[in-house]
């Protein structure tokens, strides 16, 4: 477990890493396609990337609050819902960790998360729809399971995803209409710009996005592996877990409020995708987890 938190807090950077260097190789498509090919100071590629690190940074800082406005989560205290606090305290208690802050979602669609930027800044949210679904051991397994992602610093990379995969998106959809709707390759018809290379800066405007959702479900798939691990672990109980997750299976759907950028987040994939979006799913198959934690049950 000590190496996976460690392995978790060296891939933070190896995942920056990568999202960077989309990020600079879209500065530099939109500076080609902006100066028609005959850009040479690359002032838009350095503002490009000098943007986006400091949107970065900011979302670090201010992405698990965005993600607990973009659910609507209200925070509580013990007297709100006295069962999902002990729950959580008992579980910050066992495993040593600070108690988190606790936000409960006025949603159907059973679901929780975590987000933060480390222990000491951690937030935990639960839908009113998993609070009356579960029993008090299978809200323990699923609250284990997100207090696990706080104790693994999933939250950290998840929260550098989240800001990354956004600014990524955003970057791409102001070039694509800056390349359909303006710039100097529609207004300087003796520019020069080649044809085959703004088609392929297009292609690749597009392309980055998708690049950086397959990332990110990537990323979110093993983490989800290895805090469902974490929380058979915290319990001594895998079964508990394994009947949360089977009861997700069975009567997930899809969370009113929520963003495609925050998926990664969820205990559960918030959209309900179909066949074709398997492809980009953030959280690999109920059934494939349950089967893991089977396999760990027959050690305790």
């Amino acid at each position: 477990m000590y190496r996976a938190i460690a392995a978790n807090k060296r891939n933070t950077v190896f995942i920056i890493l990568i999202f960077l260097i989309i990020i600079a190789a879209l500065g530099f498509v939109i500076d080609y396609i902006w100066g028609n090919g005959q850009s040479g100071d690359y002032t838009v590629f350095i503002a490009v990337v000098i943007g986006a690190g400091l949107y970065t940074l900011i979302q670090y800082f201010f992405a698990a609050g965005q993600a607990l406005a973009i659910t609507g989560a209200q925070p509580i205290q013990k007297s709100d819902n006295p069962r999902l606090w002990r729950t959580v305290e008992n579980l910050a208690i066992t495993t040593g960790m600070p108690m988190p802050k606790v936000y409960i979602i006025n949603d159907p669609a059973p679901n929780a998360f975590a987000t933060g930027r480390d222990p000491k800044h951690a937030v935990v949210a639960a839908t009113t729809g998993l609070l009356d679904l579960m029993d008090d051991s299978e809200l323990e397994g699923v609250m284990a399971h997100e207090m696990g992602h706080v104790q693994n610093y999933d939250i950290r990379v998840s929260t550098l995803v989240f800001g990354l995969v956004v600014a990524i998106g955003l970057i791409a959809d102001i070039a694509l209409r800056l390349s359909f709707f303006g710039g100097n390759n529609r207004n300087n018809n003796n520019s020069g710009g080649n044809p085959i290379v703004l088609v392929v800066g297009i292609a690749a405007l597009i392309i980055s996005p998708i690049a950086a959702a397959l990332i990110q479900s990537a990323i979110s798939r093993q983490r989800e592996y290895l805090a469902d691990a974490t929380s058979a672990m915290t319990t001594r109980n895998p079964p508990e877990l394994e009947s949360a997750l089977a009861k997700l299976g069975q009567y997930g759907r899809p969370v009113a409020r929520q963003n495609s950028s925050m998926a990664h987040m969820w205990i559960a994939d918030p959209n309900k995708p179909g066949l074709i979006s398997r492809l980009f799913s953030t959280h690999p198959p109920i059934a494939e987890r349950i089967a893991r934690l089977e396999k760990m049950g027959g050690n305790f």
